[in-house]
């Protein structure tokens, strides 16, 4: 006898889809504020003329089954038969105890109509041999548009290249972006010039730098609750910080450690990850030494270590920033910095009290911050980011580097009070190398006043910039749909 039977599955199925008895249900469940990762996820789903279907990557709560229910709400409203929209989540107890094709078939069975039928699959790596499921039904099923969704990126990817290829894509999900954030809250913005980009600061004079600077003003206490806090829509909207904290530290990080990477990638020992993952919380923004953190955590093997490292990354809880050759100083190899995927996450796990008091952690916060930001907006594009260190000497680093086939661009953190930076620090010397492909260099700063091309009088100028402002412009860019892998739209161009 089957653990779940047709009736059970049957009433998980009417629970998770009202909108089949009432059509506005799904008001209810859909937000006014959409993200970019919708309208890219909506646009593969209803393709006229290319037939794909769409994965959305990205951890818990960063707003992937708030974009299915927008998408839902969106074809009720264009006159798809409701019945025709079906939604899952195979994180249900039920639901993980049968398959894609059983849930399909049975809601089929429920209500045979015609016409097109729009599938959206929640927490999709859950289900046995989802991906084999999904090429058959892409290949045989012409009538059948489908989303699904998954908190392990590469499980997902994995599946995307042995099955999915010209099939699926896969979109990854960051937590949202400072710009996101305010346009969430709906604070009032500040007004910048039409499609404003960073490249275009270097040619501003200070005046105009200044009034530009003056408009984030009012947006200062809103950027620090947003390094607390992070980039998680629910937890954005509520009203009790500590609370919100909580929740980022008990329903994302233990759900995620102590069950999603325990149960996807057949962890040993679930106690050495939670003790890996509070080292890298730790030791974030440095550089991670294998060998240095299998002897301080239980003397367990550096194979161990890397296995747990890599399963990690591939929730979507760390960056890995691998070093990367500037010009002619000899970069340092094989050793990656670890970036936490949200800065918030970090504060919740550590609980620093009086953290944005703490210039040196702010300075973490900050750099995690921009290194976040860069990832989402050179997605998809043909930029490799990482960071550079002198090989012979360790002072000399430069944080994020952004590498593109004919240029790199250069960021370097230093939100404090004061932002100086001298002539031998690796940013200059990068900036006076000729071949070093540097096009553009930013020194990220904190005052808003504490802007403008730097003294050093280096071949590629250095851009004092504040934080709040790059990481707003950044953001606002890549809502706009002008992302790093648009040719003519980059972050810098190298006219």
């Amino acid at each position: 006898m089957a653990i779940v039977n047709d009736e059970q599955i049957i009433k998980v199925l009417r629970q998770y889809n009202p909108w089949w008895r009432t059509p506005s249900a799904i008001k209810e469940e859909s937000k006014p504020q959409k993200r970019l990762a919708y309208y890219e996820a909506l646009k593969t789903l209803t393709h006229k003329s290319i037939r794909r279907f769409a994965v959305l990557s990205g951890m818990r709560r960063v707003g992937k089954t708030t974009i299915l229910y927008q998408i839902i709400d969106h074809l009720i409203d264009e006159g798809v038969n409701p019945r025709n929209i079906l939604y899952a989540t195979f994180d249900n107890p039920i639901l993980k105890l049968v398959n894609a094709e059983n849930v399909l078939s049975i809601y089929e069975t429920m209500y045979p109509l015609e016409g097109t039928r729009y599938v959206l699959f929640d927490e999709v790596q859950y289900t046995e041999n989802w991906e084999l499921w999904m090429k058959v039904i892409y290949d045989s099923r012409k009538d059948i548009r489908l989303i699904a969704t998954g908190s392990a990126s590469p499980v997902l990817e994995k599946g995307s290249a042995d099955s999915g290829t010209g099939r699926w894509s896969v979109l990854k999900i960051p937590t949202m972006s400072f710009y996101e954030y305010c346009r969430l809250l709906d604070l009032d913005l500040p007004l910048l010039p039409a499609d404003l980009r960073l490249s275009e600061l270097k040619s501003m004079s200070p005046a105009q730098l200044g009034d530009l600077m003056d408009q984030f003003t009012p947006l200062q206490n809103h950027f620090n609750r947003y390094l607390m806090i992070g980039g998680f829509p629910e937890l954005v909207l509520s009203d009790d910080d500590a609370y919100a904290q909580r929740m980022l530290r008990e329903d994302v990080v233990d759900k995620v450690v102590k069950r999603d990477v325990l149960s996807l990638f057949n962890i040993r020992s679930p106690l050495l990850m939670e003790k890996l993952f509070l080292y890298l919380c730790m030791n974030s923004t440095e550089i991670f030494n294998a060998t240095t953190a299998a002897k301080e955590l239980e003397n367990t093997s550096i194979t161990t270590i890397d296995s747990y490292i890599k399963a990690l990354e591939m929730s979507n809880l760390i960056y890995l920033a691998k070093p990367m050759d500037v010009g002619r100083k000899g970069a340092l190899k094989g050793k990656p910095k670890i970036f936490i995927a949200d800065a918030a996450i970090r504060n919740a796990v550590l609980m620093i009290d009086d953290v944005l008091s703490d210039e040196k952690e702010l300075g973490a916060m900050v750099e995690t911050t921009v290194y976040k930001h860069m990832v989402s907006f050179y997605q998809g594009s043909t930029a490799s980011l990482g960071y550079f260190r002198k090989a012979k000497d360790n002072q000399k680093e430069v944080d994020v580097v952004v590498e593109l086939p004919r240029q790199k661009i250069l960021c370097e953190v230093k939100y404090r009070n004061n932002s100086h930076i001298a002539a031998t620090d690796a940013i200059v010397e990068l900036c006076q190398d000729e071949k070093s492909k540097v096009t553009d260099a930013f020194l990220i700063t904190k005052r808003l006043d504490d802007f403008g091309i730097t003294k050093h009088e280096t071949m590629v100028p250095i851009l004092r910039v504040p934080a709040i402002a790059l990481l707003y412009i950044l953001g606002k860019t890549e809502a706009e749909g002008k992302t790093g892998n648009c040719s003519n739209d980059l972050i810098v161009d190298a006219r």
